[in-house]
């Protein structure tokens, strides 16, 4: 029997359904590992498919084995680690080539032989399970007028393969005080100023060789070479964008920026750079004039693509950015999943495609609070601080208290729901059909759950359809 064919018979079947069966969708966690001490980030090396690294907030970096599912050995200890207030071991990124060169980076706060400040390093491999601190080289360092506000966030981007810094905007309140520009802050002061702005570095040059603290060469394309304001800053306008990530896929650039006192939000920039590079905070806080000190929106400003206040069950008072989930599960593909440290609420949303200049806070499908359709193992997920993914695209949690969960398979999807939206009903027909034309496997087609999509899942969908 040809696709052509089976397609005709199931849409024939399901015009004579009269009902659809709605189920509940469950997000299904499994504790992966516990008894941690402030962990604060979860990665992966590339092209290492066997182990994680976990960062802990005063230094230390755990290798933790995906194939025994245990903890291994501290991989190394950042040295001069300071984590005074909200500062610590923040960020972690392995570079491209990392397989061959065996670099990785670090971002941390530091006091040791100055005043508090940001440092990126770059440290080297030794062996598969170690690294030594003796081969620490400065990439950049920026001086912290306050202890918090750090954001820490570091990655390359999966297209260009430069390194992303993310900086706040130097701590206090409403980007005043000693250490903030008069009168405009740190966020929309774009000259002699690092902070509160996303670094854009190619990290295998260097463009000030006589600088021991700048190891690194300006990307040609930033957005201020040539032009006033510092090579180093590909966006600018952020108050403290604590976590962040790159789609693998898209290589967008989503971040989670921490509001003052009215707004937190998502923002994504897209891959091929054709948007405005200020992300608008102090003047905007989300998509509204930062109540006190803020103003218009400014002409060269892109809005958040998503929003909340400080109250109800979409509220919170500290935004963790999240991740879009590229990884075995297909009904979650393409959904960007967050939460929020000071409420623990926990949601999903999908970015609908609009245009940056059509940014307005509401561009996104389908957004879902999953507190009450969680489940885990052992243990409880809140204080996230981190989302993480392995090398197959899972994804991770990081509780603060000590423990890292994955996303697993069980009941991630509901069984039938083609199209995710929660319920198995006649929109989930073609893609049902061409679930079993291709003959792969995948969850929410294996109607029967036997571990095989095939034409004996037709009955069963059938039936779901049905309601039975």
């Amino acid at each position: 029997m040809n696709l052509i064919r089976i397609k005709s018979l199931f849409l024939t079947l399901t015009l004579c359904v009269l009902s659809a069966s709605l189920h509940a969708q469950q997000l299904q966690f499994e504790r992966v590992a516990s008894g941690l001490s402030s962990p604060i980030f979860v990665t992966h090396a590339p092209g290492d498919s066997t182990r994680l690294f976990i960062a802990q907030r005063s230094g230390a970096i755990r290798i933790f084995n995906l194939n025994t599912m245990t903890l291994g050995p501290t991989f190394m200890t950042v040295p001069s680690v300071n984590t005074s207030f909200e500062g610590g071991l923040l960020g972690l990124a392995f570079h491209p080539d990392y397989q061959n060169n065996g670099f990785f980076y670090v971002n941390f706060t530091t006091s040791s032989g100055g005043p508090f400040r940001t440092r990126v390093s770059r440290f080297t491999r030794t062996t598969p399970d170690s690294a030594s601190s003796a081969t620490q080289q400065v990439v950049v360092e920026i001086n912290q007028p306050q202890q918090n506000h750090n954001a820490g966030w570091i990655g390359f981007s999966p297209n260009d393969g430069y390194l992303y810094i993310a900086n706040g905007d130097g701590g206090n309140f409403n980007d005043t005080g000693s250490g903030h520009t008069a009168g405009i802050g740190n966020s929309q002061d774009i000259t002699n100023n690092l902070l509160g702005a996303m670094l854009r570095l190619d990290v295998d040059g260097d463009d000030f060789p006589g600088d021991a603290n700048r190891n690194y060469a300006i990307p040609a394309d930033n957005t201020f070479v040539g032009v006033t304001g510092d090579d180093e800053i590909w966006l600018y306008g952020l108050r403290n964008p604590f976590r962040c990530s790159f789609d693998r896929e898209t290589g967008d650039l989503y971040m989670g920026d921490v509001g003052q006192g009215a707004r937190e939000e998502i923002s994504m920039y897209p891959a091929d750079g054709n948007a405005n590079r200020n992300m608008g905070w102090r003047l905007r806080e989300g998509t509204i004039q930062t109540p006190g000190v803020g103003g218009p929106q400014p002409s060269d400003g892109l809005n958040p693509i998503y929003d909340y206040p400080r109250t109800g069950q979409f509220g919170g008072f500290s935004v963790t950015g999240g991740m879009v989930y590229r990884g075995p599960i297909q009904c979650f593909n393409g959904v960007y999943f967050f939460a929020d440290y000071g409420s623990d609420n926990f949601w999903s949303f999908r970015f609908d495609g609009s245009e940056p200049a059509d940014f307005d806070g509401g561009n996104h499908s389908t957004v879902i609070r999953w507190n009450n359709n969680m489940t885990v193992d052992v243990g409880l997920i809140r204080d996230i601080v981190c989302f993480g993914d392995d090398l197959e695209g899972n994804l991770y949690v990081v509780d603060l208290g000590g423990e890292v969960f994955k996303l697993v398979d069980g009941n991630m999807g509901l069984v039938g729901d083609m199209n995710c939206d929660g319920s198995v009903n006649l929109l989930d027909v073609s893609l049902f059909v061409d679930a079993i034309g291709a003959g792969a496997y995948v969850f929410e087609a294996d109607t029967n759950e036997d571990g095989v999509v095939n034409l004996l899942d037709v009955e069963s969908f059938i039936a779901l359809l049905s309601g039975g």
